[in-house]
């Protein structure tokens, strides 16, 4: 089970290594639905109203967006894996 970012990568790595994958890429469709399911977590948040760093308000002309996960990532982290790391082409 793992907990942390460091131990899901390594678990993936492990999972190719396991499989002889050498390349993980995300599907366009799985990035839209994660950016879509990232915004929903974040409205509504106090960080989604202020110009802040997690707004990318720091950068002058880039385009307001939640640069965080605030929907509980150790929950997804085992759901991917879980899953086959669904969302996800392995070759």
């Amino acid at each position: 089970m793992c907990t942390t970012f460091v131990e899901w990568v390594t678990d993936c790595l492990g999972h190719m290594q396991k499989n002889n994958y050498a390349r993980i890429t995300a599907t366009p469709e799985a990035e839209d639905t994660w950016t879509e399911h990232v915004y929903e977590t974040a409205a509504g948040l106090l960080f989604s109203e202020t110009d802040s760093w997690f707004m990318g308000a720091n950068i002058p002309g880039k385009k307001r967006t939640f640069l965080m996960y605030a929907g509980g990532s150790p929950a997804y982290r085992h759901q991917v894996a879980d899953q086959g790391y669904e969302g996800f082409v392995l070759q």
